[in-house]
């Protein structure tokens, strides 16, 4: 990292780049794999970079939005020419002056990308990392997890679907991790027995010392469903049960979070605390999952993981994106009191040019589960210019890479 410049100074350009590269294998994208890359920076020239990992093209277009009236101004004209210290107050300046945006969806999704560059170009003005911009560690490591996801295989039967699976969670346990999360997508024609069958053989795969959770993909329209498969999986110590229920089913939730013997997890794809707010109320879940660069960056998140210890629950982020989401993920349990672990995207478990080629380090060294805190100044990273620069991909020509 080069050294922060003596004076600091205010915001000067507000970027948000698509960017694409053909999928190459990766299970998560169809045909071409992409994210927004935003990025913030000073009069001296110094930048902070960030991401949102929704529709780039429609978050693109909220980010490059010039103002209207007062109730829909600009993101670039409110944070033009203002101290990106001054991240959390920008965000509600923006934040308040969004009402006709539609805010709890697209506008804080493109919002997260926003602030996550604030904070990193203001820890690269100061010096140091984001997590002491976030308020000091809490933590002194950081505990990744890994998804491992086979790809769009889950219409085979099961024991095809699990072959690959335990490959997949024999090379995370080569890379140092010691957390796992199993998909168990299977369509209706496999039953709920089954299913049991499934998470008791991911139990047997990964062995007893590994923290596993599972992902359920909403598989269940029905709460007592969904109950009668977590009471007979009570034995296999399942951290999390991920969407058991349809998204905005909120009083299934509860009903299933007052019977469920597991933690049930939701709000994945919850923007802002203010719908976080509604599932750990109303919908009683005791894990949240809410991404940083989805659901309202540093700024917003910090406030989630507050409004966590309160409820009694558990932050867990969501994130399968660039090295960008992985970091500010980390430096996000780094600062929490109520993040015990974060989704961790392995290239080793999946094709990804944008996981691996876009900023430097491409990933931690994981030891015995374990990374160190992150390091460095702003998230620690560096932005390979020349990848942007090459696969930058323009609205109008986004349909030619």
């Amino acid at each position: 990292m080069t050294d922060p410049p003596t004076t600091r100074s205010p915001i000067a350009k507000l970027e948000a780049l698509i960017i694409g590269v053909p999928a190459e294998g990766n299970a998560f994208a169809q045909g071409n794999e992409e994210t927004l890359l935003v990025r913030v920076t000073d009069e001296n020239g110094l930048y902070g970079i960030g991401e949102c990992i929704t529709t780039p093209a429609v978050s693109k277009a909220m980010i490059d939005m010039a103002t209207i009236n007062f109730w829909s101004k600009g993101i670039g004209d409110t944070i033009i020419g203002e101290d990106p210290l001054e991240a959390a107050a920008l965000f509600d300046r923006v934040y308040h002056g969004s009402f006709y945006h539609g805010r709890r969806g697209t506008f804080i999704q493109a919002l997260s990308g926003v602030d996550i560059a604030m904070y990193d170009l203001a820890g690269k003005q100061l010096g140091v990392p984001v997590y002491k911009l976030l308020g000091g560690a809490r933590t002194q490591r950081i505990r990744p997890y890994a998804t491992l996801y086979p790809g769009d295989i889950y219409d085979r039967p099961v024991a095809e679907v699990a072959a690959p699976i335990e490959e997949q969670a024999e090379i995370a346990m080569d890379q140092g991790l010691r957390a796992f999360k199993v998909p168990v997508l299977f369509g209706p024609e496999v039953s709920d027995k089954e299913i049991v069958q499934f998470a008791e053989y991911s139990r047997s795969m990964v062995g007893d010392e590994v923290v596993l959770a599972l992902d359920f993909g909403y598989r269940w329209w029905d709460w007592h469903d969904a109950a009668w498969t977590l009471k007979r999986i009570e034995d296999l110590d399942i951290h999390f049960a991920e969407a058991p229920l349809r998204h905005d089913d909120l009083d299934g939730h509860r009903r299933l979070a007052e019977v469920s013997p597991i933690r049930v997890g939701g709000a994945e794809f919850a923007a802002g605390r203010w719908e976080i707010r509604e599932w750990l109320e109303r919908g009683g879940v005791t894990l949240v999952q809410p991404g940083v660069s989805r659901a309202g960056g540093f700024t917003e998140l910090m406030r989630i993981a507050e409004m966590c210890e309160m409820y009694g629950a558990q932050l867990v982020p969501h994130s399968f994106a660039s090295g960008i989401t992985d970091m500010a993920g980390f430096h996000l349990q780094a600062a929490s009191l109520t993040v015990p672990m974060v989704e961790f995207r392995s290239s080793r478990l999946g094709p990804s040019r944008l996981r691996t080629e876009l900023v430097s380090p491409a990933e931690p060294e994981i030891v015995d589960g374990y990374a160190e805190l992150p390091g460095g100044h702003g998230l620690g990273l560096e932005l390979d210019e020349d990848f942007v620069d090459q696969h930058h991909v323009d609205n109008d020509t986004k349909a030619g890479y």
